[in-house]
């Protein structure tokens, strides 16, 4: 993998760059849809090239793993021809997933054994065998082994598990050396920043992931129920850790203008489920602020779903057709919604490359923000 910085904005922290795999080439900021199982949500692979238009997506380990398992996606060769997706991919190490099964897992220094949301049937997960995990899958770029802790979360617990993370991250670094590629192409490892909300464990990890040398970086526990100011202040005291040179994610990240304000703090790669989790709850994300589609007040709104948004189904629609859609309970509701709201993310993040290049992000920005926070 290769990443170049192509511009800087003069009043922020926000970069425009350039990451590229050998599935492609990422343009940053970029936000990466979530394909949790192989599918995003509601889209047809080929709706999601010609009007969302990614340069890259995000796939699960753990639910890979449980479904449909490893060796059918090593037999069909890996997550990109299973489901005929030909650009770059990500997939995170399940660590998110050991937080959210806080009921059904048991964590130890040798890893995480957990219950099956399926089935009931037990797993372990450790630092070596997640690595193979994503070897099989096949992903251009493959995350770390960490442990994502709660918000609130006490101090001392948040250093112990911090500490363990960093632990983990040298056992997977040990075996990836151990462990070479499935495929015909290269996968780019990310080591993961942790230490919850707390300034000076976020040092100490920045600067134990800087060290480790990767070819990239995440930024891992945040957008777990904590205050957005507290977000971007441990986002904000990363970014000044972490190298210029290599390019950041911050994962599970967030609303519009989460993503706006992160960019402005130096991050350039973001996942989310939210366009996709809301849309199919008839929450739509527009630059004139959010809409609740369900509303009695657009019953007889016969207007465009969204006369400014990037893809078809904002023009061929009105929002009373997709109103009616959601109170009907129609699934095509669902995926009208979804492909706007995806549509959306990857506008605005493409918005905000074109002014950093301009040199008027900051600007742009500030002003976004005020629009995108209204209700219509």
């Amino acid at each position: 993998m290769k990443f170049k910085i192509e511009a800087l904005d003069p009043q922020s922290k926000a970069r425009a760059g350039e990451v590229t795999t050998d599935h492609g080439v990422i343009e940053t900021p970029i936000f990466m849809p979530v394909g949790t199982m192989g599918t995003v949500k509601g889209v047809h692979q080929r709706e999601l090239k010609e009007e969302i238009n990614p340069d890259i997506i995000l796939g699960n380990t753990y639910h890979l793993y449980l479904r449909p398992k490893t060796d059918v996606l090593e037999a069909a060769g890996g997550l990109h021809k299973f489901m005929n997706w030909d650009r770059p991919i990500l997939t995170d190490s399940g660590g998110y997933q050991v937080y959210s099964l806080s009921g059904r897992r048991k964590i130890k220094e040798e890893g995480v054994k957990f219950k099956s949301h399926i089935d009931g049937s037990y797993h372990f997960f450790s630092p070596e065998n997640v690595m193979e995990i994503q070897r099989k899958i096949g992903a251009d770029i493959i995350m770390a082994f960490d442990e994502c802790t709660p918000y609130p979360c006490d101090y001392n617990y948040a250093k112990r598990s911090m500490h363990m993370t960093h632990r983990w991250l040298n056992r997977c670094i040990n075996h990836l050396e151990k462990v070479p590629y499935r495929y015909d192409y290269a996968q780019t490892f990310f080591p993961i920043v942790q230490g919850s909300t707390y300034t000076d464990l976020r040092k100490q990890s920045a600067e134990y992931i800087a060290n480790a040398g990767a070819e990239g970086n995440a930024i891992g526990g945040l957008s777990v129920g904590e205050p957005a100011e507290e977000m971007y202040a441990m986002t904000d005291v990363v970014c000044s850790i972490l190298p210029e040179d290599k390019p950041r994610y911050l994962m599970g990240v967030g609303t519009p203008i989460n993503i706006l304000e992160n960019i402005a703090l130096g991050v350039d790669m973001f996942d989310c489920v939210m366009p996709t989790r809301n849309a199919r709850n008839g929450m739509l994300f527009t630059s004139e602020g959010h809409i609740n589609i369900k509303n009695k007040k657009w019953e007889n709104d016969f207007s465009p779903v969204d006369p400014a948004g990037i893809t078809w189904v904002d023009t061929e629609y009105s929002k009373a057709y997709l109103r009616h859609l959601f109170v009907s309970n129609e699934f095509l509701g669902k995926q009208i919604a979804t492909i706007h709201n995806l549509g959306f993310y990857l506008w605005l993040v493409r918005e905000a490359r074109k002014h950093i290049i301009a040199g008027d992000f900051r600007e742009w920005k500030d002003k976004m923000v005020k629009q995108m926070d209204n209700r219509l």
